[in-house]
Parts: C-alpha cells; sequence; structure tokens
C-alpha cells in the first residue's frame, strides 16, 4: 500500500517557547523563528494570543512578528483561544494566515483539562459548535473539520476508547450536515500525551470506515511517554495515498504545557526525527536537514540546554559514499564527539584513540565505493 501525503506544521515557537523562561529575549525568539523559515517547513506557527498574565512567554508576540523575516511560500499562523485573540490576530495577518483552511468544531474528552486551560467545561466547548456553523453558514463555507482533543486520555480522568472519539465525532458530524456543510476533515489531539501506536491506528482505521469521504487527518501528539514518533507511524501506515495526514511537531522536541501536569516533559515529535522518518520511508517533506539541524542548534542555544531529539545529536542515516563514517574514525563517547557527522571531525578525549593497530580496510566498502 502506498503512503499518504505527509505536512508537518512546526510548533516550537507555541509549544516550545510557551513552556520556557520568559526571560529569552524577543531578539533570540526571532533569531529561532528566521532559523526555522529557512529549513523548507512550510507551515509555521510563530506563538499564541493568549493572556500574557498566564503564559508570559507570548507577551512579546507582536513584537517577534514585527522583527522576523517570512520566508516565500511559508505559512505562518498563531494560536487564538477566543475573540480578543483573534482580534489580535487579525492585525498580523499577513503575514500570518488563518490557522485552518476550513471551519471545524472540537471538543475534548476530557472535562478537567479545558477548565485549567482555558477556563472553559468540556460542555462550553459543545455549546460553542452552533455558533462556529452558524457563522460557517453565513460565510457560506461548503466544508468543515471535526475534532477530538485528549483523544486517549487523560491524566484526570483516565484514557479513553477509540468509541469514545467516534461518539464525539459523529455528534459533529451531524450538526455540521444538518447546516448543510460537508466534514471534510478530522482533528485529533492529545495534550497529555496518552497516545500508543496501536490505539492511534485503531481509531484512524475506525474514523477512515466510518467516514469514507474524508480524506484529511490532522494529528497533534504529544511526546509525554515518548511513544509519539511510532504513534505517528502508526497512523500513516494505516492510510493510503488517497489521504493527507498533517502532523504538529518541534525541532529538538521541546514544548509541553503547564496545565497537564507534566510541564517540559510533555514534549512534541522532534521535527528532525520525524523528517528522518518521512524520508526513510520515500515520503518528501521538502525540509533541508541540514538546516533543520542548524535550526535546533539555534534552539539549545536560545533555551541553554540540549534538547531531546535523536538525529540532531547522532545525525541522519548516511544516505551516500561521502556520507559514510571513516572506517578509522576514533573512539566517539560523548555527544559532543558524536557530532563529527556535521564537521567531520572528533573533538574531545576520545580524538584520536584508536585500540586497533592496523588502519581498518573492507571489501565490503570497497565495493560501496566502487
Amino acid at each position: 500500500m502506498s503512503n499518504p501525503q505527509v505536512h508537518l506544521v512546526e510548533e516550537s515557537m507555541r509549544e516550545g517557547m510557551q513552556i520556557e523562561s520568559v526571560e529569552i529575549t524577543t531578539e533570540a525568539k526571532i533569531r529561532l523563528l528566521d532559523a526555522l523559515s529557512a529549513t523548507g517547513l512550510r507551515r509555521i506557527i510563530v506563538g499564541s494570543f493568549v493572556s500574557p498574565k498566564w503564559v508570559p512567554q507570548m507577551a512579546d508576540i507582536e513584537d517577534v512578528i514585527a522583527g522576523f523575516t517570512p520566508a516565500p511560500g511559508v505559512e505562518y499562523t498563531a494560536l487564538t483561544l477566543n475573540r480578543r485573540g483573534w482580534e489580535r490576530m487579525q492585525a498580523h495577518m499577513p503575514p500570518l494566515v488563518a490557522r485552518s483552511e476550513r471551519p471545524q468544531t472540537v471538543a475534548h474528552l476530557c472535562d478537567v483539562f479545558p477548565r485549567r486551560n482555558a477556563n472553559r467545561s468540556q460542555q462550553d466547548e459543545i455549546d460553542g459548535w452552533s455558533r462556529t456553523i452558524e457563522g460557517a453558514r453565513e460565510s457560506g463555507a461548503t466544508e468543515a473539520g471535526i475534532g477530538a482533543n485528549a483523544a486517549w486520555g487523560s491524566n484526570w480522568v483516565g484514557g479513553f476508547s477509540a468509541g469514545d472519539v467516534i461518539a464525539l465525532l459523529e455528534r459533529q458530524d451531524a450538526a455540521w450536515r444538518e447546516a448543510g456543510i460537508d466534514v471534510a476533515s478530522v482533528f485529533l489531539g492529545d495534550p497529555m500525551g496518552w497516545n500508543a501506536p496501536h490505539e492511534v491506528r485503531e481509531t484512524v482505521e475506525r474514523i477512515a470506515a466510518r467516514w469514507p469521504e474524508v480524506r484529511r487527518l490532522h494529528l497533534h501528539l504529544h511526546n509525554t511517554r515518548g511513544l509519539a514518533l511510532a504513534s505517528a507511524y502508526a497512523a500513516i501506515e494505516a492510510l493510503d495515498d488517497r489521504y493527507e495526514v498533517t502532523i504538529d511537531a518541534s525541532v529538538g522536541g521541546f514544548g509541553g504545557c503547564p496545565y497537564c501536569g507534566n510541564g517540559r516533559a510533555a514534549g512534541m515529535i522532534p521535527t528532525e526525527d520525524l523528517v528522518h522518518l518521512l524520508g526513510a520511508m520515500d515520503i518528501s517533506t521538502g525540509v533541508d536537514m541540514d538546516r533543520l539541524l542548524d535550526a535546533v542548534e539555534v534552539a539549545e542555544e536560545v533555551v541553554g540546554r540540549a534538547l531531546y531529539g535523536h538525529v540532531s545529536k547522532a545525525g541522519p542515516r548516511p544516505t551516500s559514499v561521502d556520507e559514510l563514517y571513516p572506517m578509522d574514525l576514533p573512539l566517539v563517547e560523548t555527544l559532543e564527539e558524536a557530532t563529527h557527522f556535521r564537521d567531520r571531525s572528533v573533538v574531545g578525549d576520545g580524538a584520536g584513540r584508536r585500540p586497533w593497530p592496523e588502519p581498518i580496510v573492507s571489501q565490503q566498502r570497497q565495493r560501496v565505493v566502487s
């Protein structure tokens, strides 16, 4: 079975920055945003228009937008949670664009998280569907999206089944169809990182069976328990080339939420690891890996510590003769020494240490080179 088309959404300026120090300067944020813009990523979320009282890390979002250099062909957007946030965002369009190409309803399966995150109950979210649908109808929309947040579970109330997800989506589907608007996309959010590959695959397969006409899926998976990349892979494997899958990620995997109970531990899929996986699957992303790893380096300098991705530490798999490691490469022990894949030199305690007495030769290597 051939693979679906995959779109990436870069979340480090929002998911990443919202959980980092308020001491990070606007200039540093702009530097990271410009580095991300040079990678070939096509969708970047620049931050959130939210109350600086509760998310002070986003207090300078207007200054970040004013200071960065938009790259041609890149779609920049931001998160808004209410009308005031939407009005603030509209003042910056362009360079920003609306987050979705179609109106969307969504609700959390968990009633606790939205109260902590946005001071809204699950019922408040459901009650808001009618306003969204009426606005869409008045604007002449012909397609809409439906969504379930905390789709696999909650730190506050426990796990949810694929049946729970389907039931919530069906309520939204019925409301949209009553308004004469077709459902064209499904969003599955996982703010507390309850995803597991087999459960994600089951949910995706059941959605595909229930709505065979819907060919667009958007996944927002947190990596709280280390399964998000595997879960994204499971979702991709469950679909074929009739589908488009959008996946949110963050360079270095940094991110999290102060309201979910896990803080920075609730990170995201590292963008570089996801791009590497997709490349191994022959799924094109248009992302330049070298520039993406440069952006990871900038992110680590901005936050002042090493982040959580693997490809940024070990490098991608060598895919050409020139990228193969030298057979007499000295011992490599530290993360710093392992970055030889970038500059072809080993710097550190392992430099020059070679226990083997003679230069290594290999007929296998000769066959590759020749």
